[in-house]
């Protein structure tokens, strides 16, 4: 009787500290419904208006046979293929590239040599400046074709007035998108292979095995998880990606730029109809909860396929 007293005692306490974590945690999970949930249920609902900036008192509900007016009229516009095609492509490319530079970036700081903290400082700084601020660095000074350091270059090559920007556009957006998100990706794979052991790369060594094998067999493994991190956060972050392709190309030369976001800006902003930016910003929630969950699919396999192992 004793002992079980004593065991009500010890658990009573545990629960009424369990309940008032509950308690603590619940404003937090209240603001979080409010700044994420709210937004998306108005989406939803002007999805389903008539509302254009131009006539305010237009904010009601289509007619019942016309409920999906907006979602029609995007599905049935060719311009919208070309944007979601835009946008899969910018996210992939860019998420693509980063990987592969902040990973060799990451695997050249993590190797003492002179100048290494100038070095990671420089790399880093990038990530630092303003997504606006990158764009207006990169299409006045690197990218102009009068006075910009790639007109000078080019001129050396016999190659003139060439505007790099207007014949390269995806290219351009893609190459400024990856200046500025490669640090991003290097910091966390560097924090990764910083926690690797450095007695078992030395074991290795001793072992006999070659650098490609240590980085295939050890490195890699080891960093799986780092990547998986980076990349989810990567790419939902590249696809809201506005700020760039505002200042650099403004979606063009025609829509050869535009992405789901930009087109969310030019329907609300430019032609007004709000009603048909919440539809468009719908579909960007679905492309993204799409690449998302096939991103966390092809991990969960991995992760299967390893404990079968």
């Amino acid at each position: 009787m004793a002992a079980s007293a004593a065991q009500v005692q010890k658990t009573t306490p545990r629960k009424e500290r369990g309940q008032y974590r509950k308690f603590l945690s619940a404003p937090g999970i209240l603001f979080l419904v409010i700044l994420t949930q709210v937004p998306f249920v108005a989406a939803i609902y002007y999805s389903f208006t008539n509302w254009n900036l131009l006539r305010p008192d237009s904010r009601g509900l289509l007619p019942t046979d016309d409920l999906f007016r907006n979602f029609g009229r995007i599905l049935t516009n060719q311009d919208f293929y070309t944007v979601l095609l835009n946008t899969v492509i910018l996210t992939v490319s860019i998420v693509v590239i980063t990987f592969l530079l902040g990973l060799g970036f990451a695997l050249l700081l993590n190797r003492p040599f002179p100048g290494r903290s100038l070095a990671r400082t420089l790399l880093i700084s990038p990530f630092l400046v303003m997504p606006v601020a990158a764009a207006v660095l990169w299409k006045n000074v690197l990218l102009d074709p009068s006075f910009g350091i790639s007109a000078y270059i080019l001129s050396l090559f016999g190659v003139k007035n060439l505007y790099l920007i207007e014949e390269f556009p995806m290219a351009s957006v893609i190459a400024v998108v990856s200046w500025q998100w490669i640090p991003f990706v290097m910091l966390i794979l560097l924090a990764g292979l910083q926690s690797l052991p450095d007695s078992t790369i030395e074991a290795a060594r001793i072992d006999g095995a070659s650098g490609f094998s240590m980085f295939t067999s050890i490195i890699l493994p080891h960093l799986r998880r780092f990547i998986e991190i980076a990349l989810l956060l990567e790419t939902i972050f590249i696809l809201n990606e506005f700020g760039i392709i505002f200042v650099l190309t403004t979606g063009g030369p025609g829509i050869q730029t535009t992405n789901l976001p930009y087109q969310i800006f030019l329907e609300a902003f430019s032609r007004q109809n709000v009603g048909r930016a919440s539809a468009y910003g719908l579909f960007a929630i679905v492309l993204a909860n799409i690449l998302v969950t096939i991103f966390l699919r092809v991990i969960r396999n991995q992760n299967r396929s390893e404990v079968a192992a």
